[in-house]
Parts: structure tokens; sequence; C-alpha cells
């Protein structure tokens, strides 16, 4: 029995009768769900859905920073050049395997290449101005113009 973990025939003891059938077919499922809790989203010690090889940066693009790994397609404010055209981003931190770098000087050294892949616009933003009693009234709207890039290499 796991430490901390009540003992589930205990357990059930409190909530209803051993004798009942019910209970007795419950028990096995009870003890399993006792045992190993499940949390849903977190990889158990022993999942090999992460292996050590995993290589993504953190880029700074448009204000932000978003973090990329090779083949992600991430929108990013408007860069300038053609569907097709290759941009360079600045990293801001590697992660190779086990090897994490942040030192600025690291840093100058490698690169982030990616590849316009199509221009899009935001959603549609209204701003609205209102003025009691006066007739103030005022509408504007604004589309962020955005840019997809496909990330090509991590260098």
């Amino acid at each position: 029995m796991t430490a901390g973990w009540p003992d589930a025939a205990d357990h059930l003891q409190l909530f209803g009768s051993a004798s009942c059938t019910f209970t007795k077919e419950i028990v096995p499922l009870v003890v399993e769900r006792l045992v190993e809790p499940r949390f849903p989203g977190r990889r158990s010690e022993d999942s090999t859905e992460m292996s050590s090889q995993v290589v993504y940066a953190i880029v700074r693009a448009g204000g932000r920073q978003e973090k990329v790994s090779v083949g992600d397609v991430v929108v990013v404010d408007k860069l300038a050049g053609e569907i097709g055209d290759e941009v360079s981003l600045a990293p801001v931190m590697l992660v190779d395997g086990d090897k994490v770098t942040a030192g600025a000087d690291d840093l100058a050294e490698s690169s982030v290449t990616a590849e316009i892949v199509r221009n899009e616009k935001g959603p549609k933003i209204n701003i609205l101005k209102f003025k009691n009693k006066t007739g103030f009234r005022k509408r504007q709207g604004h589309r962020a113009q955005l840019t997809a890039v496909k990330i090509t290499a991590i260098e």
C-alpha cells in the first residue's frame, strides 16, 4: 500500500457493508484507483513520451517570446518579406537534450531560421468611445497584421 493512502478495505467499511455483493465487485477497482492515482495531463516517471533528445528554442518575435521546435508553424507580428522567404529569429534560450544555452555569447553563435508561410490578419478589435449627455460617439476598429512562419532549422 502506498504511504499516505488509506487502506481500501477500511475506507469501504466506512461507507457500506463489506458483505454486499456490489461492494465486493467494486473493491478491486477502488483499490486500483487508490494505489495508482492518475492526474490528467501529467506524465509518469517511466513515461517515454519525452526523450532526452528534445531540441527547442525560445525566440523573440514581434515583442513576444515563442517556444518553437523544427516543423512548428508559429504566428508572429508581420515580418518583411514574401511568401517562401527565409527569415532569422533571435533566440533567447536554446535547449538541446540536457544542454541548456542561455548566455548571450553562446546564443550569438546559434540561429533559428524560418520560412514565411502566409500573411494573416488578427481578430477584429472594436473601439467605442461615448460621452454622456453630449452626443459624442466615436467608433474605431483594428486588425493586427500577422505572419505565419514555419521553423526550418535550429542551429
